[in-house]
């Protein structure tokens, strides 16, 4: 569903600043197949999110997703395909327009356009069904303005957006960063039911070693814009944060510097 083959960015090329931000990314995610990514501050995450998203543009390589070539594609084509949550919970919803209409606008997204109106009955009890799911109450709340949501519901709501047109392709960009524990704890339950639900191919990035270990079937550790761990479920169900510590200084000669990601 999602190949990298020899992909690569630099910054600030050629000049004082040069940062190699991706090394020669070589990365294939399997149709329904459920991905963490590790790595300190300046690994590549997040860059490896915006390259695959359209955000970014590599120097070189390749981009194939379900078979089609990107690499050239705008985000916005690409988000016909491609689902993203941010770690902002004030990104990825429009504050000022209502749960029902932020709903609307995400149906549509992978949809043609025409002049007729975003929220319809039927729509509404779509939306309420789906809204259901997440156990927050937002079912009965369809016209209240977005902003006035908190935190985690304003993400469960981003994440509900990005999911239920069943993209291609969902990135999942440390989402629970920005959220106290209970409610990341919260978010990351309804991820793995939502990813589960819809079978999604899904990529996710986390500061939080022991999350990486706990969700999906393959944990990747990113250092310096290389993979340089890709560890397969039944290899990772055996694992311990201090495993993973150790196997990043068998690879780096180093400790690994992130107190966040050893801690959560």
């Amino acid at each position: 569903m999602l190949r990298l083959q020899d992909t690569a960015i630099i910054f600030n090329e050629n000049t004082p600043d040069e940062k190699r931000a991706l090394h020669s990314i070589d990365l294939e995610l399997q149709k329904g197949e459920f991905v963490t990514v590790i790595g300190s501050n300046g690994a590549g995450k997040s860059t490896l999110m915006n390259v695959i998203s359209g955000n970014l543009e590599p120097d070189v390589g390749s981009i194939v997703v379900n078979e089609r070539e990107v690499v050239n594609l705008p985000e916005y084509k690409r988000s016909h395909f491609i689902g993203r949550v941010f770690q902002d919970p004030m990104a990825g919803t429009a504050p000022d327009m209502t749960i029902e209409e932020n709903l609307a606008m995400a149906f549509a997204r992978n949809k043609k356009r025409k002049l007729r109106p975003g929220v319809t009955k039927k729509r509404k009890e779509m939306f309420k069904d789906y809204l259901a799911t997440l156990n927050l109450g937002l079912e009965d709340r369809l016209t209240a303005k977005v902003g006035l949501l908190s935190g985690g519901e304003r993400q469960a709501l981003s994440l509900l957006m990005a999911t239920f047109t069943e993209p291609d392709i969902l990135l999942l960009d440390e989402h629970t960063a920005a959220l106290d524990p209970s409610r990341a704890q919260l978010i990351i339950d309804i991820t793995r039911d939502v990813v589960n639900k819809f079978g999604l191919t899904t990529l996710m990035v986390t500061h939080n070693m022991q999350q990486a270990l706990d969700l999906g079937d393959r944990l990747l550790m990113m250092d310096k814009g290389e993979i340089i761990l890709d560890i397969a479920q039944d290899e990772k169900d055996n694992l311990t944060i201090e495993d993973l510590m150790q196997e990043f200084q068998k690879k780096r000669g180093s400790d690994f510097e992130s107190d966040r990601a050893i801690l959560g």
